[in-house]
């Protein structure tokens, strides 16, 4: 399942392809979305270039998107924070509506 829910926001898994030509979403990878990103995988570069990549899709700040498990793996599960203003679940449904409409 690519994205589930949390308490703070919306888990989404992800697979990820370091050392790419570009730094997009480029599809699903078993139930993960499958991220092509152009950082090599040293150094927490392609972690933090996953993190920008994705606050720039979303259009949030870099400090809502936290990767909690898989920092050393392609395989990763990152937690979209979402703010407790407003309705959290219309939120978490366009957000899933943002990032699959990047495929």
């Amino acid at each position: 399942m690519v994205f589930s829910d949390h308490p703070d926001g919306l888990l989404i898994d992800v697979r990820v392809q370091p050392k790419s030509s570009k730094n997009a979403i480029v599809g699903i990878h078993g139930a993960a979305l499958k991220i092509k990103l152009n950082a090599p995988p040293v150094e927490g570069k392609a972690n933090k270039a996953l993190i920008q990549l994705m606050a720039k899709l979303l259009g949030c700040p870099k400090s809502n998107v936290e990767i909690v498990s898989g920092q050393a793996s392609r395989n990763k599960r990152l937690l979209i924070h979402i703010d407790n203003n407003g309705d959290i679940e219309s939120r978490k449904e366009s957000l899933k509506k943002m990032l699959l409409d990047q495929i």
